[in-house]
């Protein structure tokens, strides 16, 4: 782009000084002929008028720069003040003889063979009948410029210089801001308007460039953060099966060995059904999550967060006592749009930590509130608390605050990431607040 900015400006310069050198060539050389010819009608005039009244005798006592001949109306040369009229030819068919002889004016203009010189001529037809003409030479444009060769070659060579020189600098300072332009941080004026479309187009381009690295930076790093959670799921998976059934293949290996005592079979047999029961619930968990992760597509209908409350409250009852813990239910009737499966897993799985993490004599409670926007279920325990260094970790799949008392509860460590897939999928906001000794409340805010 520099260089043919340069070529286009060396060259206008270039024309501009050709054109202007034409010019004052054909100014000067106009000029110049108009004066010769004004000249050369004066002295016409003045000498056409001492003919008539000296006749030859004037002519021979003229001393004149312009050469005057004297012609007969038949065209024989009377005299000429620059050439003997015997060796003349007739000119009687001499274009300013024959238009003085009919109009009473003549005038022409002859070039030489080489066309680097020029003669005027001009005539007067005097009272008798004969013409009187007068002629000067001049060079032609061609002659002056190949007689100035030398001096136009000088005059070129240096005003190539100064071209060259003044198309470098101002390419130069036309060029200097476009380099100076950062293209990371373009900016609001450009410096030139013209350039204003195209940086638009430039910004608007890098604003979309800018955005496609960022979402193609995020995609990566949610790609990593899911491998890494596969990782971690699958040792999680295979160490959470491997532990039931490493118990039900020992128990199930004693007896097959015979060796347990007749009045220890109930037990081993119990301990059996307990594992069985605990790695049955284990893989529904896991089926379950990894259908929440396909985002399969089901319909949202109304749901009633009270009745629905109340039946997997029924149904944890009995447990709850088993456990000594009251279960209660606060509010009224609050209808979201949601999928009544996933609403019962929510309910359940958070009254059920709330049973399994608790204290003897503690208690659940489950309140159904209202705001202008929002459905609001939260599910509050008086049970063993997290820690503030664990509220972070709790809705990972698998993560357990105390690994020992989850494992004799037969907790299964996906309760509350199946609670979280499950709010995430109906577009509601939990929020956690808990204190160790003192209880647990979790909150699910559905939108109206």
């Amino acid at each position: 782009m520099t260089s043919k900015i340069f070529r286009s400006i060396f060259l206008v310069a270039m024309c501009i000084l050709a054109a202007c050198f034409v010019m004052i060539i054909s100014i000067l050389n106009t000029y110049f002929t108009g004066v010769e010819e004004a000249q050369m009608e004066s002295s016409l005039q003045f000498s056409a008028l001492g003919v008539e009244q000296g006749g030859l005798a004037y002519l021979q006592g003229l001393d004149e720069n312009c050469r005057l001949t004297w012609v007969d109306a038949d065209g024989t040369v009377l005299y000429d003040t620059r050439s003997d009229v015997t060796q003349m030819e007739n000119h009687a068919q001499r274009e300013e003889i024959q238009e003085a002889l009919t109009t009473g004016k003549g005038s022409s203009v002859r070039y030489s063979e080489t066309r680097t010189e020029k003669t005027i001529y001009r005539a007067v037809r005097l009272s008798d009948g004969t013409v009187l003409r007068t002629s000067i030479s001049q060079a032609t444009v061609l002659y002056l410029v190949l007689g100035m060769l030398q001096t136009i070659a000088v005059i070129l060579v240096v005003a190539l210089a100064i071209s060259m020189l003044l198309a470098y600098k101002l390419t130069n300072n036309i060029m200097s801001p476009l380099r100076n332009l950062d293209m990371d941080r373009l900016p609001d004026t450009p410096p030139y308007p013209e350039l204003e479309p195209l940086l638009q187009k430039i910004k608007g381009q890098k604003q979309e460039i800018d955005k496609q690295k960022k979402e193609l930076a995020d995609k990566r790093l949610s790609m990593e953060f899911a491998e890494q959670n596969r990782r971690e799921f699958t040792a999680n998976v295979s160490h959470e099966l491997k532990t039931p059934l490493q118990s039900i293949m020992g128990s199930a290996e004693l007896i097959e060995n015979g060796m347990v005592k007749p009045e220890d079979l109930s037990r081993f047999a119990g301990k059996i059904r307990k594992e069985s029961h605990r790695l049955l619930t284990l893989i529904e968990d896991i089926i379950h999550l990894s259908w929440l992760d396909e985002d399969e597509p089901l319909r949202m209908e109304p749901v009633d967060l009270y009745a629905v409350a109340e039946e997997e409250i029924a149904s944890l009852r009995p447990i709850a006592s088993e456990n000594n813990i009251q279960l209660n239910l606060l509010g009224e009737t609050a209808v979201v749009q949601g999928i009544p499966q996933l609403v019962r897993e929510i309910i359940h799985n958070l009254c059920d930590n709330g049973v399994k993490y608790n204290h003897n004599g503690g208690k659940v409670t489950v309140r159904i509130s209202e705001t202008e926007e929002k459905v609001l279920l939260s599910v509050s325990d008086t049970g063993i608390g997290i820690p503030q260094a664990h509220q972070s970790r709790i809705f990972e799949r698998f993560y357990r605050v105390d690994k020992s008392r989850s494992k004799a509860t037969g907790g299964t460590g996906l309760g509350l990431s199946i609670v979280k897939h499950a709010a995430s999928y109906m577009n509601a906001d939990i929020t956690l607040e808990s204190a160790p000794g003192v209880g647990t409340t979790i909150t699910v805010k559905f939108k109206k």
